[in-house]
């Protein structure tokens, strides 16, 4: 698992859950530390919650080995990547994998939006390339999408799919085109709700309610933008734009404005809500 962020930690504990091990690396050991605490809190909560238990818990850390050089992954039958969406980043990764890696291997991208296809023009093997697109809250959320590249072989999104079953994630597959299908349904949503937002019609509070309570979604457009990271989304919804080219996913000026104040969402402890103050409820309790 190449990252440690939210996504990152996420997919290597629902991977180490099912009985793979796993290999989470990051270049940054303060990520990498931060990642595998997050790892073991979710799984305290889960124990807490009566999902998970003290044996589950342990098994699945000692599943899970920490590394900073990606030479401690060499072995591994499957990368997924789950660094930040700039493609040359993500194509660097595919190059940087193919140097150390000892046996044949599929690279799979967590991307939300980035065309798979471009990503495998670095690989030398292009037809081993392919989306694996999970949901954050990763040990919550049980969709996984299959994003087929224009070169991804049959055998290639078939095991993709048996890897995200066992993970006991419902696979779906969708073609390589921007935003894919989740992204695309769900970036339009969110950025409707901003704009209703900035129109003054409801709270984000109701807005998240109404779609919550009128349309059983699990959580409200605006409190999963917190969640994803409101940078991510701009990131998202500016490439949407620019490769769609329809109005719909033009960013809001009340995104770019919280973006460049730093309320990037849950992370940064603000954003259309206050995490913080959350937080604080939530020990209280």
């Amino acid at each position: 698992m190449l990252g440690a962020g939210t996504m990152g930690h996420g997919i290597a504990q629902v991977a180490a859950l099912v009985g793979y091990r796993v290999v989470l690396r990051d270049v940054e050991r303060e990520f990498l530390m931060r990642g595998l605490r997050a790892i073991e809190d979710n799984l305290d909560k889960g124990i807490r919650r009566g999902k998970t238990t003290e044996a589950e818990r342990d098994e699945t850390l000692q599943r899970i080995r920490g590394a900073t050089s990606l030479s401690d992954a060499a072995h591994a039958d499957l990368f997924i990547e789950a660094v930040p969406e700039r493609m040359e980043l993500k194509q660097e990764t595919i190059r940087e994998v193919e140097r150390v890696a000892e046996r044949d291997f599929l690279f799979a991208s967590n991307t939300s939006s980035l065309s798979i296809t471009e990503i495998a023009r670095a690989a030398r093997r292009p037809e081993r390339v392919v989306g694996m697109h999970f949901f954050n809250p990763v040990h919550i959320m049980r969709l996984v999408e299959i994003v087929v590249g224009a070169q991804t072989s049959d055998e290639t999104v078939e095991t993709a799919r048996a890897v995200g079953r066992r993970m006991k994630k419902e696979p779906i597959t969708v073609k390589d085109v921007p935003g894919f299908a989740s992204s695309r349904l769900g970036v339009a949503l969110g950025l409707e709700a901003m704009r209703m937002l900035e129109q003054g019609v409801a709270s984000a509070k109701d807005i998240d309610t109404a779609m919550e309570l009128g349309y059983n979604h699990p959580m409200g457009p605006l409190r999963l933008t917190d969640l994803v990271g409101l940078d991510v989304r701009l990131s998202i919804a500016e490439y949407l734009h620019r490769t769609l080219g329809t109005e719909n996913f033009r960013p809001p000026e009340i995104l770019r404005r919280m973006v460049a104040a730093g309320r990037l969402g849950k992370k940064s402890g603000a954003g259309f809500y206050d995490w913080n103050e959350e937080e604080q409820v939530s020990r209280e309790r």
